[in-house]
Parts: structure tokens; C-alpha cells; sequence
């Protein structure tokens, strides 16, 4: 087995740049073929947007934009450059949003991840994620059949099942959430049965350190990746455990929540994706979850971007005196003000009534300037707090909710 999946995994800056220059404006040509991403987009001239400078000055499509296009008009929202009917799955998400699917060519990308996890030709894999539906299971098998790797379409639940299907059959590669291949262990151990499983795929929810030293413990190797039903794989772990190395797929931003402004390197932001999958292009498609960029190389040797990691949810929305506050007011009042760099607004309780802080980083020494911009971008009167440039937790966090709700 290689150690790498392709050449692109080891591409040096320049090529890669290079390749950004060819691919990105085909993906912007290829959103404009689907009338709802054209709508969107406006007027792009798609030859133009040959770097990442220029991909950031496009808007920002939120999940909010594709629930609300795809009840006008169902079921993808005119977001895809075929119809419904030219995909081989179609899948139903909370909401409900509807994702295209397809069966050719590990289609969301999930084989990279499965070959930097060690799995291949050899592996029986016992899928653990959901088939009904939703497109987990499907993502997760078409990744399994890209290494090569046997696949036990397993779903969820019927944990005594799982164990005697995995002794069985001999499963060597547990694919599913972080905590349900504990479930399976503890039956296992109750039914007195040894396991074969010796590798972890896992993805969907946190894998907690204490949790990957106990699978460490009992012999299994788990790495985690970082996917959507949307995207499909956007970030992966390799064994060196170090970030998550960005998918050779996607292109990733980390952007200030609220905008579609891109943070300095190592700022805590929101992730945005543009997918280079020609069947749903999602140009700057904002996840609303947190993360920031990790500097330098993996010590495995691929050399793409790599980002820490789910560091939370970027939708800080808030309701303060029976107003809702939003990321994007506080990124329109920082705007309104050059020489503030960054603001956070702070909701507490004083008494019975609802209180709000705004810290405002910043040189200045007079609250009161920033009083009336404050009442014009939150629609809330507030205590003005000005902290030096840098002070503010590095965090992602725009609105901090310090109520108790119990």
C-alpha cells in the first residue's frame, strides 16, 4: 500500500497555486450553469476569479439561502447544474435539505481519508453510519470501495447484531461516530466475544482524547474526518495527529462570522468551502462551524492547508431584551469603524433584566464615540468596554451568552 493517496496530496505552493488558477474559475463557470448558483452569484466573470483574493470579494451562500431556494424550488433549489432526476441518489437532511448524490468515482471524496487511515484492499469495513435518508452511509461505502476494502453495510443501532456480524465476519475497519464503536466494544466484552478491529474511521461528532486513548488502549487506531452531506470531505487526520489536512477537492476559507471576510492566519473563523465537484459547485458555502488555519506542514508529508479542526458553531445569533443580536451586526458595526479590530458582544443577567456589554477593541479611550454605533448597528442600547487590539479570546465568538438557563 502507497503512502500517499495520489501525487496531489505532496504538490509543492507553486503547483498548487497553479492548479487553483486552472480549476477555480472552471468551478465558478460550472455554478453558473446552475440557475439558482447563478442567481447568487450575480454578474461573476468566472475567468477572473483565478486566486483566493478573488474568490473572497463572491458572496457568501449560507444553508439558510438553500433551504429557502429549494422550497421555491424543490427539490435543489436550481443549485445544481442537472436535474433531480440525472443523480443517482437523492438525500433528505434535517430541515429537510435535499443533497444530490452519486455512485462514480469515490463521488465525495471519502477514500483519501480511508487510505490515510491504513484501510484497504484486505478490509471489511463495517459501516456504522446511517443508510436511510441521509447520505453518511453512502459517503462512507463509496470511500470504502475507492481503497479497495470489503464493506458491511451495518447501519445503526441492533448493538448485539453489529458484535456477532463483526465476529463473524472478521471486521478489521469501524466506520461510524466517535462513541457508538464504544457501544459495540462494551457488548462485545458483555458477550465475552473478541473483535478483529484493529483501524477507526470516524466522523459526525467529537472524538474526545480520552475517548481515542481508550480505543488506543484496546488496540484500535482512530483518526477522524471533517465532512458534510453538502461538501463531502472537506479535512481529514493522518496518523501524525496533527490538524486536519484539507481535502485536495476543496478549497477552504476561514472568514470572520457574520462575513465572508477571511481572518489572519491562526484566527479562530468560520470554515466556507467551494467545492470543486462539478455536479453541485458550492461556491464559498458557509458551514457555521468554527475552526482556524494550522501554520506550516504536516510531519506525514501532505502538504495542503491544514485547520485545527470543529472548534464549534459559528451562528452566535442571540436574543438580548427581547431583540435578536446577529454575527453579521457586529461585523457592520467593526466595519463602520477602521480603527476598531474587533468586537464581542457580551449577554449577562443584572437582577431580573437582560444586560449587554460591548468590548470593543481598540486605541481609542472614550466609550461614549461608539455609543450611538452601537444603538445603529445592534438596535440595543449597551455598556461600552474598550480593551486593547489583541485582548479578545481568540475564539471564533462575536456574541458570548453568559445567561443561566437552569
Amino acid at each position: 500500500m502507497s503512502r500517499y493517496y495520489d501525487v496531489l496530496e505532496t504538490r509543492s505552493a507553486d503547483e498548487r497555486a497553479a492548479a487553483l488558477s486552472r480549476d477555480l474559475p472552471q468551478a465558478v463557470a460550472r455554478a453558473l450553469s446552475a440557475p439558482g448558483l447563478a442567481a447568487h452569484l450575480g454578474g461573476v466573470d468566472a475567468a477572473a476569479v483565478t486566486s483566493l483574493d478573488a474568490l473572497a470579494k463572491l458572496p457568501v451562500l449560507r444553508k439558510s439561502d438553500l433551504s429557502s431556494a429549494q422550497k421555491k424550488s424543490p427539490p435543489f433549489g436550481g443549485m445544481t447544474p442537472r436535474t433531480a432526476r440525472g443523480f443517482a441518489h437523492i438525500f433528505q437532511s434535517p430541515g429537510p435539505i435535499y443533497e444530490p448524490g452519486e455512485t462514480s468515482a469515490d463521488w465525495w471524496r471519502m477514500g483519501r481519508f480511508l487510505h490515510a487511515a491504513g484501510v484497504g484492499p484486505g478490509d471489511i469495513v463495517q459501516n456504522c453510519f446511517g443508510y436511510h435518508l441521509t447520505p453518511a452511509g453512502m459517503i462512507f461505502e463509496s470511500g470504502a470501495r475507492a481503497v479497495g476494502a470489503a464493506v458491511l453495510p451495518a447501519g445503526t443501532g441492533q448493538t448485539e447484531l453489529q458484535v456477532r456480524a463483526a465476529v463473524d465476519i472478521g471486521t478489521t475497519v469501524y466506520a461510524g461516530t466517535p462513541d457508538y464503536l464504544k457501544v459495540i466494544l462494551d457488548k462485545a466484552a458483555e458477550m465475552n466475544e473478541a473483535l478483529t478491529i484493529s483501524r477507526a474511521v470516524v466522523g459526525g461528532g467529537a472524538l474526545f482524547p480520552s475517548l481515542r486513548k481508550e480505543y488506543a488502549d484496546r488496540g484500535i487506531a482512530c483518526l477522524q474526518c471533517y465532512a458534510t452531506a453538502d461538501l463531502g470531505n472537506i479535512a481529514y487526520e493522518s496518523p501524525a495527529l496533527e490538524g486536519m489536512i484539507v481535502d485536495e477537492g476543496v478549497i477552504v476559507e476561514i472568514v470572520r462570522p457574520g462575513t465572508g471576510d477571511p481572518v489572519p492566519p491562526g484566527e479562530v473563523g468560520e470554515v466556507v468551502v467551494t467545492t470543486l465537484n462539478p455536479d453541485y459547485p458550492l461556491i464559498r458555502f458557509a458551514t457555521g462551524d468554527l475552526s482556524a488555519v494550522l501554520p506550516g506542514m504536516s510531519p506525514c508529508g501532505r502538504t495542503n492547508l491544514r485547520i485545527k479542526g470543529w472548534m464549534g458553531r459559528a451562528d452566535q445569533t442571540t436574543k438580548i431584551k427581547g431583540m435578536f443580536v446577529r454575527p453579521e451586526q457586529v461585523a457592520a458595526f467593526v466595519a463602520a469603524h477602521p480603527e476598531v479590530t474587533r468586537a464581542r458582544v457580551i449577554a449577562t443577567r443584572e437582577g431580573e433584566m437582560d444586560a449587554m456589554t460591548v468590548r470593543i477593541e481598540t486605541e481609542a479611550r472614550d466609550p461614549a464615540r461608539y455609543a450611538t454605533g452601537v444603538i445603529e448597528a445592534l438596535k440595543l442600547k449597551g455598556t461600552v468596554e474598550l480593551v486593547a487590539p489583541g485582548s479578545l479570546p481568540n475564539d471564533g465568538k462575536v456574541i458570548e451568552d453568559l445567561r443561566k438557563y437552569d
